[in-house]
């Protein structure tokens, strides 16, 4: 069982430790500094890859179910770990609560940070950073396509019969998929750092932003975040490719090849859309009428703010926690919206709201006309029993993790508007919670290291949908021959 797993664990580590010469690169050669904390954490992360792929090198002829679970909460694990050894290394963290916490929350595509002041990193931290929340995204990105619907987790198995024409003629193999998918994403975060160095950002700053922009990452070189910039153009930019982030990546691909999109099945990326632009002109007539902006003033703000925390990014471009009292009940509401399955986005997804709300509707129908045949249907396809069972057993599994790490974070001396708002804010991966102490202009530093290690397992469990870490974590999964 474990020969295919260390072999791929290995090969993905290989590939973190060679992403750490890129900010290595930066600290002996553009910085000019004569140690880079990316050097020996290159050197070990190499090691162990290397290892681990050559000592347990096979042909894969097949994944089975319970390597399939193995594997994905494995791997992340093992890629958090070693990923926080150049923030040890550095200095600049002070515990490895603090780097854990930090490296989770990058590649978890959080945005959460123990930072205070981000603008006194070095550039290497401030890029690996936001190479954190890229090489997440795309690793979310492909484990959602490729794994997801085979685990059976959550309702993912609509999202590939919406595609079946497409897994079973466009997309016959994995390293297919795998390859388009890393293109459009490649091409995503060009797009953006280049649209965002035009509107006049630095070219670090343009890349880190488009990085955490893409990977709705949302971690900012920044401390007031895209506030600093005070810039329409560049919040606009932004908002644009938040919103292309949280559509699934092999939609892209359909259009690229020019297939008819109605065969994709985008039921979901419209319901995402109007979902948005009702958020968003709510608020935005809410602000208005409170006399806090203008309309278009309260137009531009909402539009950022709440497509930041929709698609579960986490930038912020003012303190949004001083619009009025209703602000945390609005924006619990757009954190576990989430964008659309197959995406960079995290929290629990329109395509399972969709399965929710129409397996209540049925019911309510059902409830006066008991005779009357009604499948559930999202766009053209029908969902059967087994889909809208693992899609509430998800939602059930979200919402009893929400109860139970509030009450321990709780437990651990905090308010119930703090543990509530940061559980909240971890499990639905997008970042500022709610509050003075980890609101949009506030960061995790003051929580003591046993709150951020929980909260680290938090937004690990939230971004591999919950049950997939639950099921590896139960008796009866190791009990299985």
């Amino acid at each position: 069982m474990w020969q295919p797993v260390l072999m791929i664990n290995g090969y993905l580590i290989s590939i973190l430790g060679l992403s750490m010469i890129v900010p290595a690169v930066f600290d002996l050669g553009l910085d000019g500094k004569e140690y880079s904390p990316f050097v020996p954490s290159a050197i070990v992360t190499l090691f162990i890859g290397i290892s681990l792929f050559v000592g347990n090198k096979m042909r894969i002829k097949k994944i089975t179910l319970q390597q399939g679970f193995l594997l994905t909460v494995v791997s992340w694990m093992a890629m958090i770990l070693l990923a926080s050894l150049p923030f040890v290394m550095s200095g600049y963290v002070t515990n490895f609560a603090d780097a854990l916490f930090e490296t989770t929350s990058g590649l978890s595509t959080t945005g959460a940070t123990i930072f205070a002041d981000v603008e006194k990193l070095p550039h290497s931290l401030l890029l690996w950073r936001a190479m954190l929340n890229a090489l997440g995204g795309i690793g979310i990105v492909i484990f959602a396509v490729a794994l997801l619907p085979f685990l059976g987790i959550g309702g993912m198995q609509i999202f590939q019969r919406e595609n079946s024409d497409i897994n079973e003629k466009f997309m016959p193999k994995f390293s297919y998929i795998a390859k388009r998918i890393i293109g459009v994403y490649i091409a995503l975060n060009v797009a953006c750092a280049v649209a965002l160095y035009l509107a006049g950002m630095g070219g670090v700053d343009a890349v880190c932003h488009a990085m955490a922009t893409i990977a709705t990452g949302g971690l900012s070189t920044k401390n007031a975040s895209i506030g600093f910039y005070d810039s329409a153009s560049i919040e606009a930019i932004i908002m644009l490719f938040m919103v292309l982030g949280a559509i699934p990546m092999t939609f892209y691909i359909v259009m690229w090849q020019g297939r008819d999109i109605k065969s994709f099945g985008i039921s979901q990326i419209g319901a995402f859309l109007k979902v948005l632009a009702f958020y968003i002109l709510g608020v935005a007539i809410l602000l208005t009428f409170s006399g806090k902006y203008d309309f278009w003033q309260a137009l531009r703000h909402s539009g950022f703010n709440i497509i930041s925390i929709v698609t579960t990014t986490g930038f912020a471009s003012t303190d949004y926690m001083q619009w009025g009292a209703w602000v945390p009940a609005c924006f619990l509401v757009f954190a576990l919206t989430g964008g659309c399955t197959g995406s960079t986005s995290g929290s629990i997804k329109i395509l399972r709201w969709q399965v929710i709300f129409s397996f209540i509707k049925r019911s309510m129908i059902l409830a006066t006309d008991a005779n009357r045949v009604l499948p559930i249907k999202i766009g053209n396809a029908v969902t059967n029993s087994g889909i809208i069972s693992s899609v509430f057993v998800l939602f059930c599994g979200f919402m009893l993790s929400i109860a139970v790490f509030t009450v321990i974070v709780a437990l651990l001396g905090y308010d119930f508007e703090i543990a509530f708002s940061t559980v909240i804010a971890c499990i639905s991966n997008s970042g500022p919670g709610w509050g003075s102490i980890v609101g949009p202009v506030g960061n995790y530093s003051s929580l003591s290291d046993a709150a951020k290690y929980v909260l680290s397992f938090v937004m690990l469990l939230g971004r591999l949908e919950v049950i997939t870490v639950v099921t590896v974590l139960t008796k009866s999964f190791w009990s299985r021959n």
